[in-house]
Parts: C-alpha cells; sequence; structure tokens
C-alpha cells in the first residue's frame, strides 16, 4: 500500500505550480524488499507497463540511483533542519524537533526550490529545466480515478457459492447467482 501511494504522487499531476514532473515511468529499480516483490505491485506495474530492474541480492552497485537520492537529501537538505543530528550523535532520536508532516514538507520544498532548481554535476543542467526540455508528453492515465482504483485494489479471487458470495464475513445473494447454483 505505502508503495502504490508513492506511485500515485509520483504518477499523477503535482499541485505545485511549475512542476511538470508526472507520468508513468517506463522503468522502476528496485530492491528485493517485500513491498516491491508482492504479487499486487507485479500485477499493478504489468497493467502500467513498467519493466521493473531488480538489483542482485548482496550487490549494492545496482542500487545506486536509489542510494544516490538518498545520499543527497542527507547531504543537502537534513543538515539544515532543526534538530539535525548526524550519525554517530548520542541520543539522535531525542533530538528530533520536527513532525513527521514537517519533514515531508521541509523534503519537499527541497526538492522542489533547491535540487530541481540547481544544476547538475554530470548534465550541467537542472532536473527542471532538463525535464521541460525533453519535450515529450509523459503516459498518464485517464482519470486520477482510474489510478487509484489501479493502485489501491487488490484483486482476490471470489467463489460462488450455492446460497451467494461469502466476504468478509458476509453473505450477498442475487437471483441470477442463485439460478446459477442450482
Amino acid at each position: 500500500l505505502t508503495t502504490a501511494l508513492a506511485f500515485r504522487q509520483a504518477i499523477w499531476r503535482k499541485p505545485w505550480p511549475g512542476l511538470h514532473v508526472c507520468g508513468i515511468p517506463d522503468a522502476f529499480h528496485v530492491d528485493h524488499g517485500s513491498d516491491f516483490t508482492s504479487a499486487h505491485l507485479e500485477q499493478v506495474m504489468a497493467d502500467l507497463k513498467i519493466r521493473a530492474y531488480f538489483s542482485l541480492p548482496g550487490q549494492p552497485r545496482g542500487r545506486g540511483k536509489v542510494e544516490r537520492t538518498f545520499g543527497t537529501i542527507n547531504q543537502m537538505c537534513l543538515p539544515s533542519l532543526p534538530g539535525y543530528a548526524p550519525r554517530g550523535t548520542p541520543d539522535r532520536a531525542g533530538q528530533a524537533r520536527l513532525t513527521l508532516a514537517e519533514l515531508d514538507t521541509a523534503i519537499g520544498t527541497f526538492i522542489r526550490a533547491i535540487y530541481n532548481l540547481t544544476p547538475h554535476s554530470e548534465t550541467g543542467i537542472a532536473p527542471q529545466q532538463r525535464w521541460e526540455a525533453g519535450a515529450f508528453s509523459p503516459r498518464m492515465p485517464h482519470s486520477l480515478e482510474q489510478l487509484d482504483l489501479l493502485l489501491l485494489t487488490v484483486a482476490k479471487p471470489r467463489k460462488i457459492h450455492p446460497d451467494g458470495i461469502h466476504f468478509q464475513g458476509l453473505r450477498y445473494l442475487d437471483p441470477v447467482l442463485a439460478e446459477m447454483g442450482g
């Protein structure tokens, strides 16, 4: 569910003016965590035509894109936040000064106002500028409702019994089903 919600935020249009990064990705780089190897996420990626690239277990070099993102946030964003305590600081947890919502806002602001507008060391172009210079139309779902249904609905097989469909302790009956059962 957490991964599906992250996909939703990544894919759908952003509420901030000027931030046009959206769309269904062609590729998704993941490790072998249970949230990335679920049957539900496998079905979502198949439905959205996203190719999963799994890193090799025990070989971190395959996770460079993800690790680079965490490293950038750890080096450029977190040290400026109230209560920041680098690794090795005694009682790190006790020094926390931000709520989770405040941390989310701070990281979002950093990405939009600093990271996306700062030229990248390899390309020399800011990520936002590079995205906009690509002049392509991202693949988008037809609606947010369609995306929500795809991401948040876990399909489970149901069995029709002679006395209806049993689901979460309830029994559903329909005259058509009764005719089929009997």
